[in-house]
């Protein structure tokens, strides 16, 4: 996709209700869409106040302000538009996109660290490709104005975010481990950071059953793994006498046993409502 013409920066647009504007379905899907309550709120406030927040185009490609777009478009009211003349490529809208939510107080903690995660992805991709074409950098070039500030460290990543360094760990833990019931869970605000972390490391049908049980159950997912963790010899959490693989192992087994002594008490109950039948 060709970028159009002009000089870096933003420029201003008529009011265009009518104009031809593109919706790309990926860049719609980039960030985490509102929750049902978030986008009511500010269809409520379109129809009082109007749409004041001008929708940021490339061409003629929406990049920021699809809800605003899509009510204004229900309702028929009219709305304006801003040129972002800077990009030149999906890299660069991509970039802009994450730097525009992580600075945005709606965002959660946990979709901070995503989008910091995500960008520090695609400044290595950047860096990697231009060196394997022997390439300055775009940020020595000059090339490429968007996403120059490199994010090496988790310390990087931590201060992008407005997070804690730990708190960063445990995203990364959770987007690595975590089943995609857990990760709605966390988005939903069911469950904290740090708890999910620790249910990340059940197998992925625990995390599912206790995902779908909803608050509490994962609260008590939690409180087992931690349990788990304070009862392992000093030399497993310190990784001197235990590997990771064989920390999930003795998880893994507890849950079996667990599971085992669940199906007994079901027995037991099934045979004494039995015994009580056949009394009456």
């Amino acid at each position: 996709m060709k970028a159009p013409q002009g000089a870096f920066g933003i420029s201003d647009t008529d009011k265009a209700p009518t104009m031809n504007i593109t919706v790309n379905e990926e860049l719609k899907a980039y960030i985490d869409p509102l929750t049902p309550d978030e986008h009511k709120a500010l269809e409520r406030s379109i129809l009082a106040e109007g749409c004041r927040d001008a929708l940021v185009l490339w061409g003629d490609v929406l990049v920021d302000g699809h809800n605003r777009y899509g009510i204004c478009q229900k309702h028929g009211l009219p709305y304006q538009t801003v040129q972002n003349t800077r990009f030149q490529s999906m890299e660069d809208v991509h970039l802009w996109m994450i730097d525009q939510h992580l600075g945005r107080r709606s965002v959660s903690d946990f979709q901070r660290g995503v989008l910091a995660l995500r960008k520090r992805e695609i400044l290595e991709e950047r860096r990697v490709a231009a060196a394997s074409e022997n390439t300055a950098p775009p940020s020595d070039s000059g090339a490429e104005p968007i996403g120059t500030e490199p994010l090496k460290s988790r310390s990087d990543i931590a201060k992008a975010a407005r997070l804690s360094n730990s708190q960063v760990m445990q995203i990364e833990k959770i987007q690595k481990q975590a089943a995609p019931e857990l990760v709605a869970a966390v988005k939903a605000g069911a469950i904290s950071i740090n708890a999910a972390a620790a249910v990340a490391t059940l197998p992925a049908e625990e995390q599912k059953h206790a995902a779908l049980g909803g608050k509490d159950e994962l609260k008590q997912a939690a409180k087992r793994v931690r349990e788990v963790k304070r009862k392992t010899p000093e030399g497993e959490s310190s990784g001197e006498n235990y590997s990771a693989d064989e920390t999930l192992q003795n998880l893994q087994q507890r849950v079996e046993t667990l599971t085992l002594e669940n199906h007994r008490l079901r027995q037991q109950v099934a045979e004494l409502q039995a015994q009580l039948n056949t009394a009456q």
